[in-house]
């Protein structure tokens, strides 16, 4: 019998469908034999009693997620999120740099320093990759500081207001589409797949309101085995330059190809969505955990 610890924040149990997702693993855990337990911040000292740790709090190496990383990697318990790969997702540079290197194809994407932020700079990239630029701050995530601009002022403005907080800017070729594609990763096979729709006039899976209310499209759940092999190999490839974790990977589709826009740890499985046509989810994250 394994022991896991489940680590969450309290804002964590404020989602129903996520938290519905984790009674489902915790039932699914103790069917086969297994037990969970919730963690919080003050629960930290629990970890090395602990056979494995699955991370459901955002994670970024400045939050306790990536503290309790750290602790179950230093006594060698299994844990999803490792500590590596939240470095890597957490900064879009270093994400799209594995991804070039892994020759993973990505948007055209250009890295742009405080001194390149100008007039002219913004224009030669609008000439290059076209109009609008997508604009990104390295540590951005749930689609916060990711924008577009259509003319070298709006690059410029946008640029300044995003360098507050990084010391480089992703510039990349906006691709319009209907919806992304998600697919789910773990241990280097793939978990689940499922389409964020957009919402109607927006361009971003998810956006907010003047009022600041999250907008959001329904979430369409897919069966593995119907969905093209190169969407799955693309996916699969692209989780393999940043690590052997459970990765979110998120796709545009360009005629019969697809492009890679992001990988994400610590993606987001919720109840009736990332789950919708993949029935065995939980029962293959207890097991991974502790094989």
């Amino acid at each position: 019998m394994g022991k896991i610890g489940i680590f969450v924040e309290r804002y964590t149990m404020s989602d129903s469908e996520v938290m519905n997702a984790l009674m489902r693993i915790s039932q699914v855990a103790y069917h086969m034999g297994h037990r969970t337990e919730f963690i919080f911040r003050p629960d930290m000292w629990k970890i090395p009693e602990f056979d494995a740790i699955y991370i459901r709090a955002t994670t970024d190496p400045l939050n306790s997620a990536y503290v309790t990383s750290r602790i179950a990697e230093l006594h060698g318990i299994r844990v999803i999120d490792d500590s590596e790969s939240i470095r890597i997702c957490c900064d879009k540079v270093n994400m799209y740099t594995h991804l070039m290197k892994a020759g993973v194809p990505i948007p055209e994407t250009r890295f742009v320093k405080p001194t390149e932020l100008t007039w002219k700079r913004g224009k030669e990239l609008l000439d290059e990759l076209g109009k609008p630029l997508v604009l990104k701050a390295p540590n951005s995530s749930f689609s916060i500081y990711v924008d577009k601009a259509a003319t070298p002022n709006e690059f410029v403005k946008i640029g300044k207001r995003y360098l507050r907080r990084a010391d480089r800017l992703v510039v990349q070729k906006f691709i319009p589409s209907e919806f992304d594609w998600r697919v789910g990763v773990l241990g280097d096979e793939p978990l689940y797949v499922c389409q964020y729709t957009i919402p109607r006039k927006q361009w971003k899976v998810s956006t907010y309101s003047p009022q600041g209310r999250e907008i959001y499209g329904p979430v369409k759940g897919v069966p593995i085995k119907k969905v093209s092999h190169k969407l799955i190999s693309t996916a699969l490839e692209a989780a393999a330059a940043i690590g052997k974790g459970l990765y979110g990977v998120d796709l545009k589709q360009v005629g019969s190809d697809f492009v890679v826009i992001e990988v994400n740890d610590n993606p987001t499985i919720a109840h009736g969505e990332e789950d919708q046509e993949a029935p065995d989810i939980y029962k293959k994250i207890v097991q991974f955990l502790l094989r």
